[in-house]
């Protein structure tokens, strides 16, 4: 595929990582692209693409439909390509197919292509994305993220500055990427929140940090800590700990390394 003349859900993943200048060569046509026939992470995650989908429509008690549909069109000034995996009978939600290591997790999974699927959300008009992945051979995830207008303006605000190179057919040298945050965008439609300057959880997670440590005190601020959770909230942290909620509706508590 021709991809040189517009961008795409990968190339927005690229620009944010700030890898600026490597695209720029491909898009101006000074590189050619990367042949991803003898890209082994790639090819997996085509192959598996189908399979992925229907374990997801399974296990998710959902139909899908309009599979690998195509679409272009222009946001702002830049010319936009790109194939949506699928879309969700009966609502206004598409779905992303991915396939990693089994070394990776969705958060990872998150950070790195929230981009894209911001992108495929604003141009399919969706509510939100379901990102199925498989990790490795033996785990699977899905989440459904929510498109954010906030941050896909700011996002589209930065790959336009980045087209805009391409177009004046300048060489983008010592551009700094800003970096976004995703904390807002609603997951599995709840809501992450910053605790850092909550006193009274930034105490109950210090005591829950010397309790780890000490083994004293530690389930009771656990307990105080989860029952500071809203029943609308799906993560809430500070610079100690996350306090996170899985599938099943458990709260798991997690120490965050710097």
């Amino acid at each position: 595929m021709e991809r040189k003349g517009f961008i795409g859900g990968s190339d927005c993943t690229k620009i944010m990582e700030g890898q600026w200048l490597e695209l720029w060569k491909i898009k101006t046509g000074r590189e050619e692209p990367e042949c991803l026939l003898r890209n082994l992470p790639v090819q997996l995650g085509k192959h598996t693409e189908d399979f992925n989908l229907k374990w997801f429509a399974i296990h998710e008690r959902k139909a899908i439909v309009a599979h690998q549909r195509e679409f272009t069109g222009t946001v702002g000034t830049v010319p936009v390509k790109g194939t949506i995996d699928g879309a969700i009978q009966g609502e206004r939600n598409i779905i992303e197919a991915k396939h990693t290591n089994r070394f990776y997790n969705m958060d990872k999974m998150l950070d790195r292509y929230m981009p894209q699927l911001q992108l495929y959300c604003h141009m399919a008009k969706a509510e939100g994305v379901y990102l199925s992945v498989i990790f490795g051979n033996s785990d699977w995830e899905c989440i459904h993220v929510k498109y954010d207008k906030d941050y896909f303006n700011s996002m589209w605000a930065v790959v336009s500055d980045f087209w805009g190179y391409v177009v004046r057919d300048e060489q983008p040298v010592g551009v700094e990427t800003p970096e976004l945050s995703r904390l807002a965008i609603a997951l599995d439609d709840m809501e992450t929140r910053d605790a850092s300057r909550d006193n009274e959880f930034v105490y109950a997670a210090a005591t829950y940090i010397q309790g780890y440590e000490k083994n004293r005190l530690f389930k009771n601020a656990e307990k105080n800590l989860k029952q500071m959770v809203g029943d609308n909230e799906r993560e809430v942290f500070c610079d100690q700990l996350t306090v996170k909620r899985d599938k099943r509706g458990h709260l798991r508590i997690t120490r965050r390394t710097k």
